[in-house]
C-alpha cells in the first residue's frame, strides 16, 4: 500500500479561560483543548487536531478545509472629557 503525506493548515484562536488557556479549531466542529500556557494549549491543539483528522480518516469521512476570512477592524469612539 502506497502512503502519501498529506498537510493541513488550519486556523486556531487561543483565548485566555480563567487561569487557563482555552484553544479551538473553528472549521473543526468540537475540537477545543486546555492547556495551562498559551504554548502549552498550542501543543495541545496540535494534537488534538491530529486525532481528530485521523478519526475522521478511520471512519471514512472527508477532511474539512478551513477556508475561513480573517479580518479586523478599528472602531474609534468619541468619550466626553471628564473633569476632575
Amino acid at each position: 500500500m502506497n502512503m502519501i503525506n498529506k498537510t493541513f493548515t488550519y486556523r486556531v484562536i487561543i483565548e485566555p479561560d480563567g487561569r487557563y488557556y482555552h484553544g479551538y479549531a473553528p472549521a473543526l466542529p468540537g475540537c477545543h483543548t486546555f492547556g495551562k500556557t498559551i504554548i502549552e494549549t498550542q501543543k495541545n491543539l496540535q494534537e488534538a487536531i491530529s486525532v481528530y483528522l485521523e478519526s475522521l480518516m478511520a471512519d471514512g469521512l472527508s477532511i474539512p478545509e478551513d477556508q475561513s476570512f480573517e479580518s479586523f477592524t478599528t472602531i474609534s469612539l468619541r468619550q466626553q472629557k471628564a473633569y476632575a
